[in-house]
């Protein structure tokens, strides 16, 4: 995987290249203090972002929507992303001095993103980097807050994950205002992350570097999630551990190696700060487990409000994972296994017993009169929509240069590709939306020639088939061809309401809205 390749150059159709140029991220990021303005239409700087994926379990991603695949981004755009990497966005709880901090950031496309930056003498080999990062970046689990792209650029070492937006175990332990976390979430914490743990080792990532309650992150949901953050080193040869030698495995203290009894060994330390609410030095800790004193052990702000007999399992196990053998220490299956059984109240979302508020979407409130297809779009009426692009047909890609061919393009390849596009149109009539993407699908492969109502209609096929990622990715090529189309951006509106992206749908349906009346106000003074 070359570090700055683009894909190769068409040769037949600079219009292609402009989106097939530049697959690397999805470098839609803007200065949040000048976001766009919504009274003109959004450009997005030719880049069509990436495929995204489902986390294994089901969830969707932090911030809205699935969980992007892993790709490259430049710094300019994570620049951008973070107010040029601004102090008041400095979100790092870890204790962890600079120039390793994290940043809260934001896309053009509103996604929420947490951007790690690391010292530039940290990782001196590009390649090294890149390759830790993808190996980090293929994990995916809707118990991680995932990796979702890197930044090698020059000098630059930056990781780009999922942000979270409730904050830090760390903060809900320790430094709670409102209420503290009661026991059931306490138990729900240690399950997910031991979850979260027993996963990336199927996956072949058993290291976990320096777990600790500033790891453990919460989602908008209110649901924890382990930061991917700590399946890296902070640098090439640096250390794995940042916080107080008392809480760092002893191993490691003696050989300086991380392993994965060292990973449980610090699993072992966040359940003595669940129990305590505190954070105590393990081998305190263990004096008054073997003194069984329990109950002083236990978070006085629970007030009792805990049942003995769970209590005494979770101290048994925070015991055993912090044995000073690492032979004698559980396995990370055993951790599941014996959390597994503690769990109740699993019909209680997360964000009631963490005492928050979990923000509601407000309405979809167009500012201007909409159009047919507008209104089809904001009830997200497919039926409706499908209606109107069949009566519309190919009338919208006149002027585009996408349908200019010379004579030595007609080929069997272009007799073919354009046999394809006919299928396609005739499955779509039939409403036959599976057959019709594998035909549009044959048709845009071949690139010779390049429609926007083909992508659009595509798109319309996968929100048939529920797909709004694909749908989504298809309404944005659709505004890379034509960037002033209305249709193209109210399909991005229909597929980022089904992903539950409310105000980014708005903000599409009155962009698509503005235009159509730019359109038809052009219309009337050439008349």
């Amino acid at each position: 995987m070359g570090l700055c390749a683009s894909a190769p150059k068409s040769r037949t159709n600079p219009e292609r290249n402009q989106f097939q140029n530049h697959q690397k991220s999805n470098l839609f990021s803007y200065n949040q203090t000048n976001p766009p303005s919504t009274n003109s239409p959004q450009k997005f700087s030719g880049q069509v972002p990436p495929q995204t994926t489902t986390s294994p379990g089901g969830g969707g991603a932090g911030g809205g929507g699935a969980t992007p695949s892993f790709s490259e981004f430049s710094f300019a755009d994570l620049k951008t992303a973070t107010n040029n990497f601004s102090t008041d966005l400095i979100v790092s709880e870890s204790g962890e001095k600079a120039p390793n901090l994290v940043y809260k950031g934001r896309l053009k496309n509103r996604r929420w993103i947490a951007v790690k930056k690391f010292n530039k003498l940290a990782w001196p080999d590009p390649k090294q980097f890149a390759e830790e990062a993808w190996g980090v970046g293929k994990l995916r689990h809707k118990r991680l807050a995932n990796l979702i792209g890197y930044c090698c650029d020059g000098e630059e070492r930056l990781l780009v994950a999922e942000y979270m937006p409730n904050d830090t175990l760390a903060k809900h332990l320790f430094h709670w205002e409102n209420q503290t976390i009661e026991w059931a979430m306490r138990i729900r914490v240690a399950q997910y992350i031991s979850d979260a743990l027993n996963y990336c080792s199927t996956e072949g990532r058993e290291v976990y570097h320096d777990l600790n309650a500033y790891r453990v992150l919460f989602d908008e949901e209110g649901d924890p999630r382990l930061s991917c953050f700590g399946f890296m080193r902070n640098s090439r040869d640096g250390k794995s551990y940042s916080t107080n030698l008392a809480y760092t495995p002893p191993e490691y203290l003696k050989h300086g190696r991380v392993t994965p009894e060292s990973v449980v060994y610090s699993f072992g330390t966040v359940l003595l700060d669940l129990l305590s609410g505190k954070h105590i030095p393990p081998s305190h800790a263990l004096d008054m487990i073997r003194g069984k004193n329990i109950i002083l052990l236990m978070d006085s702000h629970l007030e009792g409000n805990f049942s003995t007999d769970e209590a005494t399992i979770v101290v048994d196990l925070a015991s055993k994972c912090l044995q000073y053998e690492p032979k004698d220490r559980p396995t990370i299956k055993d951790l599941v296994a014996t959390l597994g059984p503690l769990q109740n109240k699993c019909d209680v979302p997360s964000h009631v017993m963490l005492g928050i508020s979990k923000q509601e979407e407000a309405p979809l409130t167009p500012q201007r009169p909409l159009s047919p297809l507008g209104e089809a779009c904001s009830r997200k009426d497919l039926t409706a929509i499908h209606q109107i692009l069949v009566m519309t047909h190919y009338r919208d890609d006149e002027g585009t240069g996408t349908n200019e061919l010379s004579f030595q393009e007609w080929t069997q390849q272009m007799r073919d590709m354009l046999e394809a596009r006919k299928r396609g149109d005739q499955a779509f009539r039939d409403k036959d939306f599976k057959a019709a993407i594998d035909f549009y699908s044959q048709f845009i492969d071949v690139g010779t020639m390049i429609s926007p109502t083909v992508y659009a209609r595509r798109s319309l096929c996968y929100l048939l088939c529920d797909q709004p990622d694909a749908a989504l990715r298809d309404a944005m090529q659709a505004q890379i061809v034509y960037a002033d189309w209305p249709t193209a951006f109210y399909m991005q509106s229909v597929a980022l309401g089904k992903l539950d992206m409310h105000q980014d749908a708005l903000d599409m349906l009155n962009e698509a809205s503005g235009l159509e009346q730019k359109r038809h106000k052009g219309e009337r003074r050439g008349s």
